[in-house]
């Protein structure tokens, strides 16, 4: 009889242990293990350069009021990140003179070489070329007074990462322009609220925002500077 009662009093608490199992919740996977979505984008251009050098781009873009915005000036050191042709480069070579430096920064190696061709055949001595990786501009810390990305973001697989990369370079008060065309990520364009959403996730804060480069107003141009640390 006694046996039997044991036999039963463990069945009972083997049926005990396994009820309070099954009510303890599954493990919540952990948010640093889940990949966040990754937004639409365009492929990078690697195309025909000299798309870029259309006639009277500079009046569509209002380039000059653009450098203006940015504080391009005689002796500012700018970052063109996305260079392309060098179309802006040199504008803002030109701008900044001999006692400024403009870092002309794309992932293309045909883009860099491109670029150093043209320095030296428009004969301007303060151009750097950087090849740079798609999260990472690779520019000299603490270097620049400017930077502008010019129907680039669109492109950017991971921005944010990106962005937080060019924190390094930046001098105090540096702002960084952005120029794009509302989109919805894979058709060369992105809307601006996401561009915004997405400045300030690496640190940023929005200091102005217009729409007058080109007539359509379709594009828009965004200023931002890096919050402080």
């Amino acid at each position: 009889m006694s046996r039997s009662v044991g036999r039963l009093l463990r069945l009972l608490w083997a049926i005990s242990l396994l009820l309070t199992l099954l009510c303890v919740p599954a493990p919540v996977r952990a948010q640093s293990g889940v990949p966040s979505p990754q937004r639409k984008t365009s492929t990078p251009y690697a195309g025909d350069l000299s798309i870029f050098e259309s006639a009277g781009r500079d009046e569509r873009l209002q380039v000059n009021r653009v450098m203006d915005m940015l504080g391009i000036e005689p002796g500012k050191n700018v970052a063109d990140i996305g260079a392309g042709s060098g179309w802006f480069t040199v504008r803002a070579a030109r701008r900044v003179a001999g006692s400024g430096t403009v870092y002309a920064v794309d992932i293309n190696p045909k883009a860099i070489e491109y670029i150093a061709e043209r320095a030296k055949k428009e004969q301007l001595q303060n151009i750097k070329t950087i090849l740079s990786t798609p999260d990472d501009p690779q520019l000299p810390a603490g270097s620049v007074d400017a930077v502008l990305l010019l129907k680039t973001y669109h492109e950017v697989a991971h921005p944010v990462v990106l962005l937080k990369n060019l924190r390094s370079s930046l001098k105090p008060g540096a702002k960084i322009g952005i120029i794009d065309r509302n989109g919805n990520g894979e058709d060369n364009g992105i809307s601006k609220d996401v561009i915004i959403r997405e400045a300030a996730q690496a640190g940023y804060q929005l200091r102005d925002t217009q729409d007058f480069v080109k007539a359509d107003r379709m594009d828009y141009f965004l200023i931002f500077t890096a919050k402080p640390d």
